[in-house]
């Protein structure tokens, strides 16, 4: 069977689910709002324990992330993810779960091979280039 590019167009629109974007980018926004308000929480719970701000804020990273590696090891971040979308990516909880899946997907191959050699695989490209973008901002920074 051969198709033109406009019949393949038309084939595929008409398989395809109907985007609700409007509905995709309110879960985002409030899914993403929650998150960030419960980092929120325990920022002011670790001030209110007399950490000074920048100890209360690594404190509150800490257990942002800890919380998301725990939610996703629990297979409970990733159906919050598929109902938020970029609300669960964006907030530190996203790079957490990014690491820890992987190293979930092949922790039967064993923890060299599998878990020790896929962990870093989605998200190392993002640190690999945050680390050249800071670098060359640096750069440009010195030279400015």
């Amino acid at each position: 069977m051969k198709m033109t590019k406009k019949q393949y167009q038309q084939y595929a629109e008409s398989k395809a689910d109907k985007s609700k974007l409007w509905l995709d980018m309110f879960n985002a926004f409030w899914i993403g709002g929650l998150i960030c308000m419960i980092g929120q929480f325990f920022l002011n719970t670790y001030m209110n324990l007399n950490f000074d701000k920048e100890i209360a804020g690594t404190l509150t990273s800490i257990t942002l992330v800890f919380a998301s590696a725990l939610l996703t090891g629990l297979n409970v971040y990733d159906n919050i993810a598929k109902k938020a979308g970029a609300g669960t990516l964006v907030p530190i909880t996203g790079f957490a779960n990014a690491v820890v899946s992987p190293a979930m997907e092949f922790k039967n191959e064993g923890y060299v091979m599998g878990v020790a050699a896929n962990i870093f695989k989605i998200a190392g490209p993002v640190i690999t280039y945050g680390i050249i973008a800071s670098v060359l901002s640096g750069i440009i920074y010195l030279f400015l």
